[in-house]
């Protein structure tokens, strides 16, 4: 194709009715390159902040196994992926020049002359959203770990996950992923390998600590690493006892140096509390509260809402009774944890549900919207409550 000449476009533009005062002097003529085509690039709209991710030198990550919705990572956030189509034909023109940049440089050739290199009608689009780590906790729970001396442990055919694993496998940043290690208390055995600990062991462990506490007289607030270590270490593995201080117990040195460990009350009452629901399918409350406070350690008190995301008090029952329902069991997915949870209880007040669905709120949302979203609400005995919008099979 021969190129237009600056006559040609002044006779175009008085075809137009088209004041050349009124526009700049440069003119962009372009054309369809050799391998120009769609479908060879892809647009990807960026918030400044991630723009400044990239231009820092870092990496953004887009995570998915193939039967999973993309994400895009940066270190610290997860973004939905979804393809945005625009009326406008979007060209790629390598070295193209803004109005901006002809403003700034006078000088500019009054005449250049482009190829469109490519060309699209879409680009993704980014929209800041929950991690997907549900499956983490899926993917460790396969193979829970029991100790140095399961024989299920040495015969186990489940895989095992180093941190790259994991990156690869869940769908959100590598910052969210490993604080949802630490949430979930898990640790790393041989050095390498991430693995949580079989229920039943991890409370054999924190028994004998208790156990130590009690037998010492140790103050809960004052609990000596060093000697737990000496005391208990012919028992379980050194790293298996500070791993559960450090799961129930906050960590400082004093001033002498030495590593000392305030132990964390409502953590260990949970836990306790968990291991006595975990065998009945309701509990009659008051009997409950009473075997509960007699299990926890010397100088603890218990008390009911420590166990928010983990218990269901049943107030309507006559009498009063208490089950096990762990918010970690519910579905990641919005709908389908409300289907849930209204399959569980027809009507729920804003207290009781809120332990089941505060961890739903996206950025700024609040656990009010997402129920005038997903639920309607009534009045029960003078007490609002909320039941589902859609009937429930």
């Amino acid at each position: 194709v021969s190129e237009r000449s600056r006559a040609e476009v002044d006779a175009t533009l008085q075809t137009a009715k088209l004041n050349p005062a009124e526009l700049l002097p440069a003119v962009h003529c372009v054309s369809f390159g050799p391998q120009a085509s769609a479908g060879e690039c892809c647009l990807l709209q960026l918030e400044p902040e991630l723009c400044a991710e990239l231009e820092a030198g870092r990496s953004l990550v887009i995570r998915g196994e193939k039967d999973e919705q993309a994400v895009l990572c940066s270190r610290d956030k997860t973004y939905d992926m979804k393809i945005a189509d625009t009326s406008n034909m979007l060209l790629f023109i390598p070295g193209c020049k803004t109005p901006e940049q002809l403003n700034a440089d006078p000088a500019s050739c009054n005449m250049i002359y482009s190829q469109i290199a490519g060309f699209s009608k879409n680009y993704w689009e980014l929209r800041r959203c929950r991690p997907k780590l549900k499956k983490l906790r899926k993917l460790l729970m396969e193979d829970p770990y029991e100790g140095p001396s399961s024989q299920k442990d040495q015969t186990s055919t489940f895989s095992k996950y180093t941190t790259e694993d994991l990156f690869s496998l869940i769908q959100a940043s590598e910052e969210e992923i490993l604080h949802q290690l630490q949430v979930i208390d898990a640790c790393k055995i041989e050095g390498r390998y991430w693995r949580v600990l079989e229920f039943n062991y991890e409370m054999k462990l924190l028994d004998h600590v208790t156990q130590l506490i009690d037998s010492e007289s140790w103050s809960l607030k004052k609990v000596p690493l060093r000697t737990c270590l000496e005391e208990l270490g012919s028992l379980e593995p050194r790293e298996m006892i500070e791993h559960i201080l450090l799961s129930y117990g906050r960590k400082y040195i004093d001033d002498a140096g030495e590593v000392y460990f305030e132990m964390r009350e409502d953590k260990i009452c949970r836990a306790i509390a968990q291991m006595l629901l975990q065998n009945a399918v309701k509990f009659n409350l008051s009997e409950f509260q009473e075997v509960w406070q007699q299990s926890v350690p010397d100088g603890m008190t218990t008390r009911l809402d420590q166990l928010k995301g983990l218990a269901l008090v049943d107030k309507s029952s006559r009498p009063e009774t208490i089950c096990l329902l762990k918010v970690e069991d519910l579905p990641e997915d919005n709908q389908e944890r409300f289907n849930s949870l209204f399959s569980i209880r027809e009507k729920w007040t804003e207290v009781d549900i809120t332990p089941y669905i505060q961890d739903l709120c996206a950025e700024k949302q609040t656990v009010g919207a997402l129920l005038t979203k997903y639920a309607r609400s009534s009045m029960l005995n003078g007490v609002k409550v909320y039941n589902s919008r859609r009937p429930i099979s």
